[in-house]
């Protein structure tokens, strides 16, 4: 299976098989298998489990260029992708009696991670019990396992593992773009929880791992930025890419050569701030300032990116607008993407402008 070194290889063979499936994903709203299964068989869902569990960490910034390498040809497939490793990191929070049960088949579980949701675990012997709704769970038709984010009757937060017997989903996500990231809603009822497939919240939110590697000491707020912006970096590359072509022609106008080379230098400073991001947490020791820092630059690079893209597709003029056109669908795609709640720019800001207590 892929090591760090292999990673970008592997998803470019996935990327391949993506890019066949584009079209159809679109309009059919749903991924090939086949397509999940390159994912898979690239080591996405390996790429931050531990290694005594047979996986091979890489890094943020190899995965984040691996999943933009699949957004070139499918931004839906990158997203799953992404998904898939970063809830891997997610399950690196459990006990190791929880972990042992993830993986007990070994690192390629298919894991997807329900944040939005009202549900209340109920305390039981043992464990927890788990009923109601989580809407949103991108990959969850293809999903072997979840990680359900629900509050305690005390308002303590907690994550919690549950494996495929224990949850359904309903086919609600009709949407105007990333139509084939298969974001469901997910449903429980009376679901046992062991108290081993648990863990707070607040430990994933502040990278409070006793392991101290950097992989997990990073706090969420300074790489969560980096598994939704990834996709929409290499949705934009296709994006300038189409727009481009007319250009190696000879067939542009001066208007549309200045435009493509705006949106590429934009493209460019873009991924310039998400690496930096990436890099920061591979180093470790990301300090409050950072991961303000890291969630800023994320927000920004994905407002430039979706700028980039707006006047990209206005100026292929109406050509672009057609069903059949490659850009429409990216453009729609990069627009549902950055509407994402983690992307947006107003919060981020305010994190990164708030004043730091003085060090001691």
């Amino acid at each position: 299976m892929p090591t760090q070194t292999e990673l970008l290889t592997a998803a470019a063979k996935a990327a391949q098989a993506a890019g066949e499936g584009a079209v159809e994903a679109d309009t059919g709203r749903r991924l090939r298998p086949e397509v999940v299964d390159a994912l898979t068989d690239a080591g996405f869902s390996r790429a931050f489990v531990p290694a005594e569990f047979g996986g091979a960490p890489v890094s943020f910034t190899e995965v984040t260029r691996a999943v933009a390498t699949v957004a070139e040809e499918c931004a839906s497939a990158a997203w799953v992708g992404s998904l898939m490793a970063n809830t891997g990191r997610f399950a690196g929070f459990l006990p190791a009696e929880g972990r042992a049960d993830i993986w007990a088949e070994g690192p390629d579980t298919r894991l997807v991670a329900g944040l939005v949701s009202q549900v209340v675990a109920q305390p039981v012997d043992g464990g927890w019990e788990l009923s109601g709704t989580w809407s949103f769970v991108s990959g969850v038709e293809f999903s072997e396992w979840a990680l359900l984010m629900a509050t305690t009757a005390g308002g303590e937060a907690r994550f919690f593992a549950v494996p495929r017997a224990d949850y359904t989903f309903e086919d609600t996500w009709f949407t105007l773009g990333m139509r084939a990231t298969g974001s469901h809603a997910l449903t429980i009822e009376r679901a046992f929880v062991p108290a081993h497939r648990s863990f707070l919240s607040a430990d994933l939110f502040a990278g409070n791992h006793p392991s101290g590697e950097a992989l997990y000491t990073a706090p969420l707020f300074a790489i969560n930025g980096l598994t939704f912006a990834a996709p929409i970096l290499g949705a934009a590359r296709a994006a300038l890419a189409v727009a481009s072509a007319p250009l190696a022609a000879g067939k542009a106008k001066d208007s549309a050569r200045v435009a493509v080379a705006r949106s590429g230098g934009e493209i460019d400073a873009a991924e310039l701030l998400l690496l930096r991001a990436a890099a920061t947490a591979d180093r470790g020791g990301v300090t409050a300032e950072e991961a303000a820092r890291g969630s800023r630059d994320c927000a920004l690079a994905v407002e430039i990116l979706a700028g980039a893209v707006d006047r990209l597709f206005r100026g292929a003029g109406t050509r672009a607008q057609a069903e059949g056109s490659p850009l429409q669908r990216i453009w729609r795609d990069v627009r549902g993407a950055a509407s994402h709640g983690g992307l947006q720019f107003e919060p981020a800001a305010l994190r990164w402008s708030e004043p730091q207590p003085a060090a001691a």
